[in-house]
């Protein structure tokens, strides 16, 4: 399987980690159904992405039964390449293991795999929490609920399906690239190495991340190397972790409420907020976008949103069922808090030692609107088609049953006038032609005259060939 560096795009100008396998698939349309933004169509029964509705949310992958759809992370190998590696380990990870299973034998095993050096990301996510939580208290005359900025998919979500929501979007770095910034240029300060001689990684839950460093919404420059997904990462921990951390290998970690933010409900508990909402799954977090689009939310402070079931604990990339993960890491959280103040802010601050860390304002990268449906770039001409594109779906049954290979009818209708697809691809229109065809030729068969000869003609004939 080739391997994407950044900057590297799919044709038409996008980058997805998630990639579809036509070998594999048997065109039984699960992904159609299941996808939110309609970014998959089944032709010719195989499935096809259309990449400017893709977002990387791993929805797809996650329904496939067979195996036709994989996301695409970097290999443990490609490390060999820099003269310092950096792993960026996210609380979803720890949350892998058991409660009684240390952090220290975590890291013992990711040093083993070759990583110079550990920063937390649960770090980070102390810094951006009371960005977050200064941001909401200097809001004023906006509308409301401000929506969290940290789930790349989430992100996309709304670029591609309710762009009107995007200045409730609170404009601060997502942790993992203000954890990578901020190492990056401690680790140059410190060694004297250059920014090409080392190496960050971060070790991802979910297949967005790793479409984020190849193509961010979120930074103007990211400084993360590449992404190792957590089901690899995990096995390869198991079979060498253990044992006392090497005194040589530098680790920064986190507190307790940092580490929360692997699961839902951590971003808000993390920032101090009370009046927030949670909510994780990207079907739900769609119903909710569609709620704050329609100013029905407007009593909210803040809204937490996670693509994932469960918080980033549930991506398709982890190794533990989620509610084990869960279950996990509140143990993890509740044996940190014993030996933490009970001050929210006094237990961050113990963590929070790192000098200059970034601000986000110096780095984060407005988020723009990515158009979904561009009938025609000539705006008349776009016209004429969505008038046609009404005139289709009149004459489409609505049951939006996505035999035809697309999730809805409004999405074949469009398919049709972009010429992409055939009325008679629905199969009640498909149905309906071969009624009216059969009939016809029956009504046509009653028309045609059939020669026939009499019957003593063919009874002489009979006996003359006999007799011969």
């Amino acid at each position: 399987m080739k391997t994407y560096k950044r900057g590297d795009t799919m044709a038409g100008g996008y980058f997805h980690s998630i990639r579809l396998l036509r070998f594999q698939c048997q065109g039984c349309v699960t992904c159609v159904k299941a996808c939110p933004t309609e970014a998959i169509r089944v032709r010719n029964g195989k499935a096809e992405l259309i990449e400017a509705r893709c977002i990387d949310c791993g929805e797809c992958l996650r329904r496939c039964g067979y195996h036709a759809i994989v996301a695409e992370t970097d290999k443990l190998e490609e490390t060999e390449q820099f003269k310092y590696n950096i792993a960026l380990p996210p609380p979803s990870l720890y949350a892998q293991f058991p409660p009684e299973t240390s952090a220290a034998a975590i890291w013992e095993g990711l040093h083993r795999l070759g990583f110079d050096e550990i920063f937390d990301v649960a770090v980070a996510s102390e810094y951006i929490s009371l960005e977050i939580a200064a941001y909401l208290k200097n809001y004023n005359g906006g509308r409301k609920p401000l929506i969290s900025c940290t789930c790349p998919a989430v992100l996309r979500l709304i670029q591609v399906k309710f762009p009107e929501l995007i200045k409730q979007v609170v404009p601060v770095l997502p942790p993992t690239e203000a954890a990578a910034i901020y190492v990056k240029n401690e680790v140059m300060q410190r060694t004297g190495l250059k920014s090409e001689e080392i190496g960050v990684w971060f070790i991802a839950p979910c297949p967005s991340k790793n479409a984020n460093i190849r193509q961010s919404v979120d930074v103007r420059h990211t400084q993360i190397n590449g992404s190792l997904s957590i089901s690899e990462i995990y096995g390869k921990i198991l079979k060498i972790m253990g044992g006392e951390i090497q005194p040589d290998k530098k680790v920064t970690a986190g507190s307790s409420y940092g580490m929360s933010w692997g699961s839902y409900g951590g971003e808000l508990e993390a920032a101090g907020i009370e009046n927030g909402l949670a909510v994780h799954g990207i079907n739900d977090v769609y119903d909710v976008l569609e709620q704050i689009s329609l100013n029905k939310m407007r009593d909210v402070d803040y809204v937490e949103c996670s693509a994932c079931s469960g918080g980033c604990i549930g991506g398709p990339l982890t190794a533990e069922n989620k509610f084990v993960a869960e279950k996990n890491l509140k143990l993890r959280l509740s044996i940190m808090r014993q030996n933490e103040p009970d001050d929210r802010l006094a237990t961050m601050a113990q963590s929070m030692i790192c000098e200059d860390f970034p601000k986000s304002a110096s780095y984060v990268k407005k988020l723009i609107p990515r158009p979904m449906m561009q009938l025609d770039d000539d705006i008349l001409e776009a016209m004429k088609k969505f008038e046609k594109m009404e005139e289709v779906l009149r004459s489409l049954p609505g049951l939006d049953c996505g035999a035809c290979g697309a999730p809805s009818c409004q999405c074949l209708a469009e398919d049709i006038v972009q010429g992409k697809a055939n009325e008679i691809d629905c199969i009640f229109k498909l149905r309906s032609s071969v009624k009216r065809l059969a009939h016809g030729m029956l009504e046509l068969a009653k028309q045609i005259p059939i020669a026939s000869e009499p019957e003593e003609e063919l009874l002489e004939d009979g006996e003359s060939d006999a007799s011969t």
